[in-house]
Order: structure tokens, then sequence, then C-alpha cells
């Protein structure tokens, strides 16, 4: 029954649950104390261990239902399926010996690992789905119309090709070993388990699309939970996580500024002034401090379609007070207008409930990126030199207005650097009215920004573009 267990374990995993060794020893542990008799109880205490909230419970219940129904998949290795299919173990004997040779034979080609995956349980495929190979194969993948494509490319890795080979040589050895029905009926069936596998490998990968576009939830916590897909509580969490972002940076601030009243050292005047003392470095040579501090511009798309993105964007503003020499910052959707003033005029809370309410710009219109760039570099293009770090949070879906890349692009030479924060995944690129495609080409950067882990490392990526 472990074994069951286990299986289930690497379900819940497949199915978005973040299980460690650690908890997967505490549900052995628990499964042992309430034993295996009641289902409810079994599904409860499991539940204990792996279940992190409240909203994953329903979840859980419905993958414990599906994974212990009698319909469901069968538990155990390949062997274990075969004999609940009535299959005799001399009959087994004789297809595991073939499976070896076949296996031997493709060492060298690389297909073993497709051997070992086909007669392992569910659980090893997942293992080898999970692996640091794997993984660097499906980097690249950024839409859904590359899943056929990377599905091939997973399965080329793991050898399927030459297993559905040996499978069409081991049907004539079984056929001939067995009788045409048996050996017949025994080589449908690993053809089944062969097909079976190939459904999980291209499970696996639309699964890791999803996540990498923020469609799939982790149970990593509301960090990591897409912005389009946060309710009140969740977001107030969230917005709690951004104030505490913001304390960190300003803390690290103050500390480098500390640090910074002295200049850091420079080690070669150092040694050049050691040779004064015999090589012994007594008197420390300081750098000056620089007085050109960075400067921050922030544009911010405060459309419905990144509303919640652009809060949290905007509290970040906030904080940046303290980081740069002057942060400016804008709001638009078809119009621009500055909001530096309003958020040193007010507290936070109260400015940003301006701009929700339509107050500073118009939200009753669509975005309009052309429009604004042009605005933006008509009224303060000449503002924009080296030392300016300019920042737009917006999805680049223009409204088939024109996009004005070309903007950005001189926008960027001027400046030190032009980062984009956006709220939609590459896959989304370039798909219907997004320019997106064309503003990354334009920009120093561009950096997604789906959920509030992902707006934390564009945060300190911006704040990085001071030194």
């Amino acid at each position: 029954m472990l074994l069951s267990i286990d299986e289930f374990l690497w379900a819940l995993r497949r199915d978005g649950f973040a299980v460690s060794t650690s908890q997967a020893i505490d549900v052995a542990r628990a499964c042992a104390l309430v034993g295996f008799g009641d289902r409810a109880a079994l599904r409860d205490a499991i539940g204990a261990v792996v279940v992190e909230r409240a909203a994953e419970l329903r979840r859980y219940h419905e993958s414990f239902a599906r994974f212990f129904s009698p319909e469901g998949a069968h538990v155990g290795d390949l062997w274990g399926r075969l004999r609940e299919r009535g299959f005799s173990d001399g009959e087994l004997s004789a297809l595991r010996d073939l499976l070896s040779a076949a296996a031997e034979r493709s060492g060298a080609s690389g297909d073993a690992i497709g051997f070992h995956a086909l007669a392992g349980s569910a659980g090893e495929l997942d293992s080898v789905l999970r692996s640091a190979g794997i993984a660097r194969v499906l980097a690249p993948m950024t839409s859904s119309l590359q899943v056929g494509f990377f599905t091939q490319r997973v399965m080329d890795q793991l050898g399927v090709r030459g297993v559905a080979s040996a499978l069409r040589r081991i049907r004539s050895a079984l056929q001939e070993a067995l009788g045409d029905d048996r050996g017949g009926a025994l080589a449908d069936a690993l053809t089944a388990e062969l097909d079976r596998m190939r459904h999980r490998v291209r499970e696996h990968v639309a699964l890791t699309l999803r996540r990498s576009e923020g469609e799939e939830p982790a149970s990593a916590g509301r960090m990591d939970v897409p912005f389009a897909s946060l309710d009140e509580g969740e977001m107030e969490e969230v917005r709690r996580a951004v104030r505490e972002l913001s304390e960190r940076l300003r803390g690290a601030e103050r500390v480098r500024r500390r640090r910074a009243r002295r200049g850091r050292i420079d080690p070669h005047r150092t040694l050049r002034r050691s040779l004064q003392t015999g090589g012994v470095p007594f008197r420390p040579a300081r750098r000056a401090r620089r007085r050109d501090k960075p400067r921050l511009m922030v544009l911010c798309d405060v459309s419905d379609s990144v509303r919640v993105a652009a809060r949290f964007m905007l509290e970040f503003v906030c904080a940046a007070q303290e980081l740069f020499d002057r942060t400016r910052s804008f709001v638009f959707v078809s119009e621009l207008a500055e909001t530096t003033e309003l958020f040193e005029g007010m507290p936070t809370n109260a400015a940003l409930e301006r701009i929700q309410r339509g107050e500073v710009v118009s939200r009753a219109h669509n975005s309009n990126y052309g429009r604004v760039l042009r605005a933006f570099e008509e009224r303060h293009g000449r503002e924009i030199d080296r030392r300016v770090t300019v920042v737009i949070l917006g999805d680049g879906r223009t409204n088939y207005f024109a996009d004005e890349a070309e903007v950005v692009r001189r926008i960027r030479d001027r400046a030190r650097a032009v980062l984009w924060l956006c709220p939609e995944g590459p896959g989304a690129w370039g798909t219907g009215d997004s320019a997106m495609l064309r503003y990354a080409a334009a920009s120093t950067k561009v950096l997604v920004a789906r959920t509030a882990r992902e707006l934390e490392t564009a945060a300190r990526e911006v704040v990085a573009r001071r030194a």
C-alpha cells in the first residue's frame, strides 16, 4: 500500500502540489497511524500534511477521488499493471527477458532511459521528466503552439522512438514464444503502455508551459499566484508583501548609505600607497563618493487589463523615492498624466484610490500606447540622459493603434536603460493587438511581472540599475 501512497504523492505533484521529501515521510507516518481501512480518514490524514491553504482543499479532494477511483490509473510498475490485466508470471518473465535484451542493445544509443521509464512506475517517469536535462530541453518553449514540437523533443531525449521500434520486434518474438493470441495480446498491452507514456510526456510539457505563463497556480503561496487570479483576501496579503519588500529595499539603502559615507576602498591606490610601508597596506585609499545619483522615471498603464499589477508597481514607486535622486511617476490609459506631486503630497493609499477612480486620467478609454509615448517624448524627452532609468509597466496591447516602438528606441538611446515590465508571459506576445515583440526589441530589457514574486524580482532589477 505504501507504493500506492508514493504514486499518489507523485499524482499530487502533477496536479500542482509541492510535496517535499519531509512531507512524504510525514505522510507515511500519518498513514501508519490511521491505517488504510477508512478511506475518509486516510484522505484527511494525507491532506493534513500536504494541503497548505484552505483554497486548495477542494482540489486535493478531487485528486484523491480521481486517483483512488476504481476506474483510475493502475498503480505500480509495468509488471504490476500487466499482472492486473491477467497475464501470468511465465508470460511476464518472457517479456522481461526480451525487454532486458532490447535495453542492453540500446544502451549505447541512449534509449535505455525510455525502457526504464516504460518498465517503471508513474512516479519514476515523473522523476525523469523533472530532471535537469528535460528542463533544459523545455526552457525555450514560449507558446502553446510549440507543445507538440517540444513533446517530440522530450520523447527523443527519453528514447521513445527507439523503444517503439524495439516493441515492433518484440511483438514477433512474443507471438513466437507465447502463441499468436497471448503474444499479440501482451504486445498490444505493451503498446498501450507506451501510448500512456507518450500521453504523460505531453501532459508534462503542457503543464510546464502553463506554469511558466502563470496559469497554473503553484502551492508556494500567494506570491506565485497571477495577479488576475487573486481574490480580495489574497490581494491584501500581496499588498503587505509588497510593502515589506519596499521596507527591505529602504533598509538596504540606508545601510548602503552608511557604508558609502567614507567611500569604497580603492585597491589600486591602496597597493601603490603600501609601497611606502614595505608593501603593507596600513592606510587604505578610498574612492570619492559619486554625486550624480541616478534618477528614475516610471510610466504605469492603469487600464483595467493591468490594474492590479499597476497598483503594486505604484506602491513600489513610493518606496523608490529614497532609492533614487529624483523619482518621477506617470500614469496613462489613452492620455498621460504625472503623479509625482500626488504621491509626495498625500498618503500612498489615498493617491492610489484617486488613480483607481479615474480622477487623474480617464479610464473610460482604451489604452493608446502610441499617443502616450509620443506625449512623453515631447514633454520630457529633453530631461532624459545617462543618469535616468525609464521603467514602463504595461501589457503592450495597443488596441490596434500605432505602437510607436521607435519612440521607445529613441528613449533607450538617450537613457541609462529602458526596462519594460510586462504582466503577460512571452507566449502571449505578438498575439492579437500585442506589440510586445516590437517593444521588447526597442527596450533594454523586458521583465515579466505576472505575480508578486516576479514583480519583486523586477523591482530588484530596477534598483540594481543604480550601480
